[in-house]
């Protein structure tokens, strides 16, 4: 409900700001098959202009139908601002539907003149115009017709005939199944209910209402009522937070549409609300707001109430003197033929308590027997055994509704049995083919799994031979190398060795280890730079250091990179460090972008201009292999040279397809 409100009040703000000229236009629009909108029925997307728009239009409308619609909704909304122009209206369409000899718009004109008489306290007039309207009107107009009559008993303080048209609105919103005629006789109900103190039923028909008008989901002048009659018997329950967030839904969208009425009647309760919570400031500012709605309505009825909830919030606060001067004055606006006894009821019961406080206890015993008088009028035992009767009506239903509901539960269960019981064969039947297909597919893959076991043995025992067989060809090269004295071929043939090894180192880790397509990186290049290491007898004067990450590469990038790692230190170790000179090599292997790799060698030897004379790195084989190798695995190389030489080479792993895994 919080949410809702302040929905209500931003949209309200833009109306104020818009003027929703727009949306006022949209009400009518005589070139449309349906020229008319009709107000709180088929929009409620306007703003408080629209009673402007619909009083500009209507002499231009041609067709009675739509002519009477729109003054008929002229004159009945007119009365929540001003009594006397809503009247006007009324008039003036029982003129012209009796011109035109239209006996149905003539009652229903009728009912909107009696609604405004009652408003002026005119409750006989009212009475007998409501009951000519009753034999003209169709039955759906019937709804409205028995509300306003009920409020002329209401304000007469026959309770008990105003609960009976209240009920008889009910039972033609049923019949009808018209949520809005519902709406509103839940909303008159739960009024009735509040006023002899049933607070916890008032609530409940309170709520009711409300949810069948947003069941409706279009907002007027009756959903506007409804919240402030919700929010007072929250306010009687003590419920204050909850029925501040009703009055404030109403406030705004009394505001947005101007009704004049409502907002008079929300701020009066709004100063007894405020009176409780010792807001004292408030209570008054809601005051002085509930006086100028009342007074822009004309409406003595209003204004009664007004001066009857400052009087109260005076003697709340002690201030006796001035609280007996408000009261009286709401007496004097009732007047003596005021037919609301409760509301008059309530302003004695007050005044009396205010002379208390003041010592005034003649005054005091003279305003309570005033109230006990017209406390017995409004509170019969006819009225209370009406209410009770209501309140037992009400249970029944609560009651019938629930058996109902276990009836249709009860089918309910029993068609989910017999749908339960048709699923339960279907599972059966799917669970025995869902079997057999299990058991021919247990028989396949254990052939597959058998297969691939072999497969895996397969491909060890082809990694393990490769190995061995490279294994062989490097001790061949050995032992060719054992027999030549040419330093430059032995040289060669080392070289070639340590590719070889490269290779071989591969192999192994396939067959050695878990997954077959994949070699963990990290690992092999330390080993592999220590067996180069090895290879030139460097272990006292060169060291190594590593910054690797644990990377897995496919067959197809580790071969290349390994040979790659192989010349780049051979390199170094021919040419970096002479006569044996101390150093270091950096190794780095790291991921740096999704699928870029990065290899890095560096030394911090004699640097590339120094042995640059030897052309290993622009001309020989070792770097035409290099070359090749990064061209292979479609990379880039760059050579730096300073304090040593240091080499970068960036590649690609998406670019020979291969898989990558951390």
């Amino acid at each position: 409900m919080k949410s809702q409100f302040i929905t209500y009040y931003l949209l309200v703000c833009f109306i104020t700001l818009s003027g929703l000229s727009l949306y006022s236009q949209e009400i009518i629009d005589l070139k449309r098959d349906q020229p008319y909108m009709k107000v709180f029925v088929d929009t409620d997307n306007f703003g408080p202009s629209y009673l402007d728009v619909l009083e500009e239009a209507y002499p231009k409308i041609e067709e009675d139908s739509v002519k009477f619609s729109v003054l008929n909704d002229l004159a009945y909304y007119w009365h929540t601002r001003d009594l006397n122009k809503a009247l006007d209206f009324a008039r003036i369409g029982l003129d012209l539907t009796r011109q035109r000899k239209n006996n149905l718009w003539e009652g229903r004109f009728q009912i909107t003149e009696g609604s405004i008489l009652l408003r002026m306290e005119k409750l006989d007039s009212a009475y007998s115009v409501l009951q000519e309207a009753k034999p003209k009107v169709d039955k759906k107009d019937l709804a409205l017709l028995n509300t306003q009559l009920g409020y002329v008993f209401e304000r007469k303080g026959d309770l008990v005939r105003a609960a009976d048209y209240a009920l008889e609105s009910k039972r033609l919103g049923e019949e009808l199944n018209d949520s809005r005629v519902k709406a509103v006789a839940y909303s008159d109900l739960s009024n009735l209910f509040w006023k002899h103190s049933k607070f916890e039923k008032g609530l409940e028909y309170g709520l009711k209402s409300i949810a069948f008008f947003e069941q409706r989901g279009i907002n007027d002048m009756d959903y506007d009522f409804a919240l402030y009659v919700v929010g007072n018997n929250l306010l009687e329950l003590q419920k204050y937070d909850e029925a501040l967030t009703y009055y404030n839904h109403s406030i705004a969208m009394g505001e947005r549409y101007g009704f004049y009425n409502n907002l008079s009647d929300t701020y009066i309760s709004l100063v007894d609300l405020y009176a409780l919570l010792n807001q004292y400031e408030d209570a008054e500012k809601a005051g002085v707001q509930a006086i100028k709605y009342a007074t822009l309505l004309n409406n003595n009825f209003l204004l009664m109430r007004c001066w009857l909830s400052i009087g109260k919030l005076q003697l709340f606060q002690g201030k006796y003197m001035t609280a007996i001067e408000s009261l009286q004055k709401s007496i004097d606006i009732a007047g003596p033929d005021f037919g609301d006894h409760f509301y008059l009821s309530e302003a004695y019961k007050r005044l009396g308590k205010a002379y208390v406080g003041n010592h005034d206890y003649k005054g005091a015993t003279e305003a309570f027997v005033v109230y006990d008088s017209l406390k017995n009028q409004v509170f019969t035992e006819a009225a209370g055994q009406s209410i009770s009767l209501l309140q037992t009506e009400f249970d029944m239903a609560q009651k019938e509704s629930t058996i109902q509901g276990m009836e249709d539960q009860l089918k309910k269960q029993s068609s989910q049995k017999t749908l339960i019981t048709i699923i339960a064969g279907l599972l059966l039947l799917l669970l025995l083919v869902l079997y057999v297909t299990y058991q021919k597919d247990k028989g396949k893959n254990i052939l597959l799994e058998r297969q691939n076991s072999e497969k895996e043995f397969l491909l060890k025992e082809i990694h393990h031979r490769v190995k061995n067989n490279l294994g062989i060809v490097s001790s061949l090269l050995d032992l060719q190398a054992a027999k030549m004295k040419d330093t430059h071929a032995i040289e060669a043939i080392e070289e070639s060795r340590n590719r070889v090894y490269s290779m071989s180192m591969i192999h192994q880790k396939l067959y050695q280890g878990k997954n077959l397509s994949s070699i963990e990186m990290k690992d092999y290049l330390i080993n592999l730079s220590k067996h180069i290491l090895d290879s030139y007898g460097a272990e006292k004067f060169i060291e190594f250091e590593y910054q690797l990450d644990e990377l897995e590469l496919d067959v197809d990038h580790a071969i290349p990179l390994g040979l790659i790692v192989n010349e780049l230190l051979t390199n170094s170790f021919k040419h970096a460090f002479p006569n044996s000179k101390n150093g270091k090599i950096k190794i780095v292997f790291q991921k740096i972008k999704n699928e870029l790799l990065l290899l890095e060698i560096e030394d911090n030897g004699v640097g590339l201009n120094e042995y640059a004379e030897n052309d290993e790195l622009s001309s020989g084989f070792g770097s035409q292999l290099i070359d090749l190798l990064v061209q292979q695995l479609d990379g880039s190389i760059m050579t730096f040279n300073g304090q040593g030489t240091r080499v970068r080479m960036e590649f690609e792993l998406s670019s020979k397809g291969a898989q990558f895994n951390f």
